[in-house]
């Protein structure tokens, strides 16, 4: 498998997209689990599908641009707010980037690695290691780049991404992604109850870091990426209850600025999964 990312990471951006772009119609017309979900949560949000169907391409793009952005050649990359991020190092408490499943949450932490790493030490993103044994071997080796470190979904991952907010160091993760159980708390997503982590809250809760709202933008005729990067909207509570519903609300308002590259198909009202004892 890792043979075939490093083949696929040496193709156009522009190809890769194009291909994607196919393979995310193909798979929504193939399924219809697939299409039920992605209707059923765009429509909970309040989105039309008209607004909403470019997603079915960017869902695709994503999964085939993988490859480049782990072991090709550097992409464009274009900042908006890097400024925030300046800001908040100063501060001295490290950063908390809070990203949805929205265009290439890759490119972020990417990103904020290889222009801020050298500076303010490396980010360390959050990722639940992979249970085949072929995907483990290419995440770990895709990820072994200059000012990028990985903490795994564990307890020792939790106590590695806290030593680095108070060195003052910056953290990345998905906020809408559902946790196992045991791990999150039922708070309103777009109204409806959804299983949230409390992670990202926590983190916040305990360091006094900064909260960053940050997301990667897919460029059209794949010219690349434009990371956004905005201050959290509001003081986050000290009560964890309303502080998760607070940064789910946060999710809101930033996947209301591009709802067309949002993973609507992600299962994000689903059941979380048990921890084996």
């Amino acid at each position: 498998m890792l043979a075939l990312y490093r083949l696929a990471s040496k193709w156009p951006l522009g190809l890769l997209h194009a291909l994607g772009a196919l393979l995310g119609w193909l798979t929504w017309l193939a399924s219809p689990t697939y299409r039920r979900r992605f209707a059923q949560n765009s429509a909970r949000a309040g989105y039309r599908f008209a607004q909403v169907r470019a997603a079915v391409a960017h869902a695709g793009r994503m999964a085939l641009e993988t490859p480049r952005l782990w072991f090709g050649a550097p992409v464009p990359v274009q900042w908006d707010g890097p400024e925030l991020i300046e800001a908040a190092y100063a501060a001295g408490h490290g950063i908390v980037y809070l990203t949805p499943h929205m265009g290439c949450f890759e490119i972020t932490a990417q990103g904020a690695a290889l222009r801020f790493g050298a500076t303010h030490g490396p980010i360390t993103v959050l990722y639940r290691p992979a249970r085949q044994a072929a995907l483990a071997q290419v995440l770990a080796t895709a990820r072994q780049r200059e000012g990028l470190e990985t903490a795994p979904t564990t307890l020792t991952g939790v106590r590695q991404m806290i030593r680095a907010l108070r060195a003052g160091q910056a953290v990345g993760l998905l906020p809408d992604q559902v946790p196992p159980e045991g791990q999150g708390l039922w708070a309103p997503f777009f109204g409806q109850p959804a299983y949230t982590m409390t992670l990202a809250a926590r983190l916040l809760q305990q360091t006094g870091a900064t909260p960053l709202l940050a997301w990667g933008e897919r460029l059209p005729r794949a010219r690349g990426y434009c990371i956004h990067l905005q201050p959290f909207p509001e003081a986050l509570s000290n009560d964890l209850d309303t502080a998760v519903a607070q940064i789910n609300r946060a999710m809101e308002q930033l996947i209301a600025q591009n709802p067309g590259q949002y993973l609507w198909g992600y299962g994000r009202y689903k059941t979380p999964r048990k921890v084996a004892s």
